[in-house]
């Protein structure tokens, strides 16, 4: 079963093959009284959209059935422009925020940026124009939690269930989200850049049977593990022309073969002009970052030593090796991925 947005055809949400029970919206969707297509069918509901989704998704998950079942909850929430649940709306005003120390506009924190980032603060994705300046930063970063505080019920309420019917210790839960997000770090909010805040997302998983409690899993985990995972939890095999690996024997704390860097490509949008197409490589320390169409400065950093990624080491000579290591390993993948052609 699917449950919520899935916004891929801003206009088109329409039942998906592969899903027997669909609910859904139209592109981003809203916050309150949404339009949901449900297996089809068009249908208006009052309500918070975190409830009503949570609400079908315990329905479908009580019913009888004789087999094992997969369940996607992709909720709307936490997408600007964020709106709290009415008993969540101005639970956090009286709390004192704590700003990263990468925010502010000194010299120090942008004498070696690319120019890009030092405009981004005025802009759509900038903390000091946000949103084209219908919000600003303080009342943002509130929202924002307040509108979590909606999740948080959510998978208490899913959790809630797969203890009342017994099966919590045997069924795999994935919490994770689809993008990371920047509050501030470099000037900037939002997604759309390689810092760290933007490309790493949060992700929990728990099943008892499976996993030890307290396993961190510290190898390079990304999104495109998440299917082969199911699949091989559900005891089928990934197609080979699938691009993850399942991260189930990590999660069972085996050591096994494992890729030591990750790749990132942004390309740049006309909705979002000021930040530009970005090419990038990520190992456990170091993090490379090319800029493509500016004539520009691109990016070296010791996430060991530096995980803020407040000094760019680019044009350290003690670098200078590294860099040209990382630039060749990751025109090698634009060649071999064809994003050389894009």
């Amino acid at each position: 079963g699917f449950f919520g947005k899935w916004h891929m055809g801003h206009a088109v949400d329409d039942p998906r093959p592969g899903f027997d029970k669909w609910v859904s919206f139209r592109g981003q969707g809203t916050y309150y009284k949404p339009e949901l297509n449900i297996d089809g069918e068009r249908v208006s509901k009052d309500g918070y959209i975190s409830d009503v989704l949570t609400d079908y998704a315990l329905d479908w998950m009580k019913q009888d059935r004789d087999k094992p079942f997969f369940m996607y909850l992709s909720h709307k929430a936490v997408h600007a422009m964020f709106m709290p649940a009415k008993r969540h709306l101005g639970k956090y005003d009286d709390v004192e925020l704590e700003y990263p120390s990468t925010m502010a506009d000194t010299k120090d924190n942008y004498d070696d940026k690319p120019q890009w980032v030092k405009e981004q603060r005025n802009s759509w994705h900038g903390v000091d124009y946000m949103y084209h300046g219908q919000m600003n930063f303080d009342t943002f970063y509130r929202r924002y939690c307040e509108t979590l505080l909606g999740i948080d019920d959510s998978i208490g309420n899913i959790l809630d269930y797969l203890e009342d019917a017994g099966i919590a210790e045997s069924t795999l839960v994935i919490y994770m989200g689809d993008n990371g997000f920047s509050f501030g770090e470099h000037g900037l909010i939002d997604k759309r850049q390689m810092y760290e805040e933007s490309m790493r997302v949060p992700m929990l998983a728990h099943c008892p049977d499976l996993i030890q409690p307290g396993t961190k899993v510290t190898r390079m985990v990304q999104n495109i593990d998440i299917a082969e995972t199911v699949l091989e939890a559900a005891g089928i095999k990934a197609p080979d022309n699938m691009d993850g690996k399942s991260i189930l024997p990590l999660l069972k704390g085996k050591e096994i073969p494992w890729r030591d860097a990750v790749f990132y490509e942004y390309y740049w949008e006309r909705n979002f002009p000021q930040t530009p197409t970005v090419h990038g490589i990520r190992t456990d320390r170091y993090k490379y970052m090319h800029y493509h169409g500016i004539w520009d400065i691109d990016e070296l950093y010791d996430l060991k030593n530096d995980p803020e990624e407040a000094h760019n080491l680019i044009n350290d000579p003690k670098h200078s090796e590294r860099v040209k290591e990382l630039n060749t390993r990751l025109f090698d993948w634009l060649e071999e991925t064809d994003g050389m052609l894009i």
